[in-house]
This record gives structure tokens, sequence and C-alpha cells, in this order.
């Protein structure tokens, strides 16, 4: 989505979009490739258990995220 010429640019809606985006990213990167790691390390036969674990992993980093998340959005008000 792209900025209308002549309209006020809102950078913080900007950087929430990018964090938001970088998360997803960051969070399929750890779950794919660490997968795909756990496979040629140990075998397919442990991708399994380290999908669950990467995915709790994730799942702690989405947290977290959430939490300072609405500590901004408290301070902001």
């Amino acid at each position: 989505m792209k900025d209308e010429p002549g309209k006020p640019t809102d950078l913080r809606a900007r950087r929430r979009r990018e964090q938001r985006r970088l998360f997803w990213v960051v969070a399929a990167f750890l779950i794919a490739g660490g997968s795909v790691a756990i496979g040629v390390a140990y075998g397919p036969s442990a991708v399994p258990l380290g999908l669950t674990c990467l995915a709790v992993g994730a799942g702690a980093l989405g947290l977290l995220w959430l939490l300072l998340t609405l500590m901004e959005k408290l301070i902001d008000k």
C-alpha cells in the first residue's frame, strides 16, 4: 500500500506494519529453517520433536512481541 502524494505520512503505522512483517519472517525462518537443519543433522525422525520445540520458541517470541506492543500502546496514551 503506497502513500498517496499530498497526504501526511503516518510513520508510526508504517513502523508497526514493518515490525509485524519482520516478526512473521523471523518466526517462519526459525520454524522452517530450524526444521530443515534438524532434519539434516539428526535425520527425519527428529523433525517432529524439533518442530514442536521450535514452534514453542516462536510462540515465546510472539508473547514477548505482544507484551512490548501492549506496553508501547499504554505509554502512547
